[in-house]
């Protein structure tokens, strides 16, 4: 049986794109058989439903109604919930942790643009299922984590700091952007690129990244069942 793969996104979900091309094209060494959503606006749910893969979206702000900015505690905890549900979500096929029937959990998460950070209270039960997340990064390791990578490597480029930029495909852990990297694609950064131009070279090496990163960790899991 083919092992199973959940695809998280947030946005317009060109790398899940990238991830349905190559099981179209049997490049990609699993199923695509959920793709969850953190905004129920993101171009990528049409992107799967266009594919046949069902969809799920789990929304930070719905967590937040009722409360401000300024009730730090109270966002916290309802962030804390959210992170529960969402592993219920994957593990369970339901955030109440009802087991759905014909639901099977995926052997792997790929984050492909999921642009909220996943706490141990995630990634913990995660874990403890056996269930592998990796996620893309438009830097190298150990560089611009966080949000904003690609104009920051950009800019430093611009200032002479550097003369390479890339893209890693990485385990995910608590600390944002600091896993193990699983690949890694170098992209010259190039003075007379503009903004815009070494952004699309990015999302170009993205896109091949994504599937072999993917491959790579489907591979990987194998091995170590």
């Amino acid at each position: 049986m083919s092992p199973t793969i959940t695809v998280l996104i947030s946005g317009s979900g060109t790398n899940l794109q990238a991830l349905i091309d190559a099981e179209k094209a049997h490049n990609l060494a699993g199923t695509i058989t959920q793709v969850i959503s953190s905004s129920e606006s993101a171009y990528g749910l049409k992107r799967a439903a266009e594919a046949d893969i069902p969809t799920k979206v789990h929304t930070l702000k719905l967590y937040y109604v009722g409360t401000t900015k300024d009730q730090k505690e109270e966002r916290q905890s309802r962030r804390e919930k959210f992170n529960r549900d969402l592993a219920n979500l994957i593990i369970y096929g339901h955030p109440n942790k009802v087991p759905q029937k014909g639901y099977r959990q995926p052997d792997l998460i790929v984050c492909a643009g999921w642009m909220l950070i996943l706490s141990p209270t995630v990634l913990t039960p995660l874990a403890e299922a056996n269930i592998t997340i990796i996620n893309l990064h438009p830097a190298l390791p150990g560089a611009f984590d966080g949000t904003h990578a690609i104009d920051r490597a950009w800019k430093a480029g611009q200032d002479g700091e550097i003369s390479k930029g890339g893209v890693m495909i990485h385990n995910v852990i608590a600390e944002v952007d600091r896993g193990t990297p699983i690949l890694v694609k170098e992209i010259e950064l190039l003075k007379e690129d503009s903004l815009e131009q070494y952004e699309e070279k990015v999302h170009k090496v993205e896109h091949v990244a994504i599937v072999e990163g993917t491959n790579i960790a489907l591979e990987t899991s194998s091995k170590s069942a």
